[in-house]
């Protein structure tokens, strides 16, 4: 029988990017799906699928510590709980996460937490830091479920108390459209290679080990190309300035390639994807990397490590580490070209094996499942 389910999260960017997968099995499940999330331009997502109704959310401002704000964004979401009357709730994102969960129990809706990695807030120590670990321990046994996208969040939230080990679920990311990112058929074996850094321009993602490492093979091989591609985020507060930029590319050290909406036209040139960060949930600039057919470079840290097979489809170094990343660019250099095509083939393979995101839709599906017929 067709079930209400909600979808909630802190943009509709991210259910654009990350969750039209899930929403997809629920509809082929002949559930009726609600998205809760702030409107952005990536509402579009509405004109494939016209049977998901949009309710904006008004309250919700990502960047914010105001708990006034907060309360009143727990408050428009019991409201709007109440009004859809769901037979569950898929919460994503941290705020959503927090403090939609007691909105939920209260009307005895299940509930669901996707904990997407773990962000500014987990990764720094300091007073946001306890709060939210705090917030989390409070929120977190109003929750049925925990859905992780890797293992080491999993365990952390299980050893800080937050959920129970009966509750946890960990999935691969939120997996990868290999049908849209394809190896393109690469052409001669060019003589300068291509690193090429993916994500939004911040501290954590790496962006200064990558500018770094850059420098210091480029001294050894003048012909080597890096590309920067993604954009700044304002509102976090690890992002770099844009004067730091500018002074890279007016450096020569990288090219700028702007946000860029399709990125496998510039994924089709690189020879490889390079992701130095410092945690991530599972990092899908890594997963597109590899089902476009290109070998990886990343850090040996949650969500980033979990995309390698040292040696097989790339190379893992420490974070934090100019040297070591410096390194397995040059070995990546010396590998020649052959190489790095059969590393980058054994790296499509594993994305349609592990990361396609209808394995990963699936698989969600399969855990909340048992809750829609909890109830009844």
């Amino acid at each position: 029988e067709s079930k209400n389910i909600i979808l909630v999260a802190n943009s509709t960017w991210n259910i654009y990017n990350f969750r039209l997968n899930i929403i997809e099995k629920l509809i082929d499940e002949n559930h009726q799906v609600f998205v809760i999330a702030p409107i952005d331009e990536y509402l579009e997502y509405k004109e494939r699928y016209p049977q998901v109704k949009h309710i904006p959310l008004t309250m919700l401002k990502r960047d914010s510590t105001n708990p006034i704000r907060d309360l009143l964004l727990s408050w428009e979401l019991f409201r709007k709980y109440k009004r859809l009357k769901p037979d569950l709730v898929i919460h994503y994102t941290n705020k959503p996460n927090i403090y939609g969960a007691y909105p939920a129990k209260l009307l005895d809706v299940p509930s669901v937490a996707v904990v997407t990695g773990l962000g500014y807030t987990f990764i720094h120590e300091g007073l946001l830091n306890v709060l939210v670990r705090n917030l989390y321990k409070w929120s977190g046994k109003f929750h049925q479920r925990f859905i992780f996208e890797n293992e080491q969040d999993l365990n952390l939230f299980i050893k800080e108390g937050i959920t129970k080990k009966e509750k946890a679920f960990s999935v691969k990311g939120c997996g990868v459209d290999t049908k849209y990112y394809v190896p393109f058929p690469n052409g001669t074996p060019k003589k300068n290679i291509t690193f090429s850094f993916v994500g939004r321009l911040l501290y954590d993602k790496g962006i200064i080990e990558f500018v770094e490492a850059a420098k210091i093979v480029k001294e050894k091989y003048k012909e080597a190309k890096f590309e920067v591609i993604g954009e700044f985020d304002k509102s976090n507060p690890s992002s770099i300035q844009k004067e730091q930029l500018l002074e890279w590319v007016d450096d020569d050290i990288i090219e700028y390639k702007g946000f860029v909406r399709d990125i496998r036209p510039l994924l089709d040139k690189s020879d490889c994807v390079v992701l130095p960060s410092y945690r991530e949930g599972l990092a899908r600039t890594l997963t597109e990397g590899m089902a476009m057919g290109k070998p990886l470079i990343t850090t040996n840290v949650p969500g980033c490590s979990e995309t390698v097979v040292e040696g097989e489809n790339g190379y893992l170094v420490p974070a934090k580490d100019k040297k070591a990343l410096s390194k397995a660019m040059i070995a990546l250099i010396n590998v020649g070209y052959d190489e790095r095509k059969r590393m980058g083939k054994r790296g499509r393979q594993m994305a349609e094996s592990i990361f396609d995101h209808r394995l990963i839709a699936d698989k969600i599906f399969e855990i909340i499942n048992p809750l829609l017929y909890a109830s009844a």
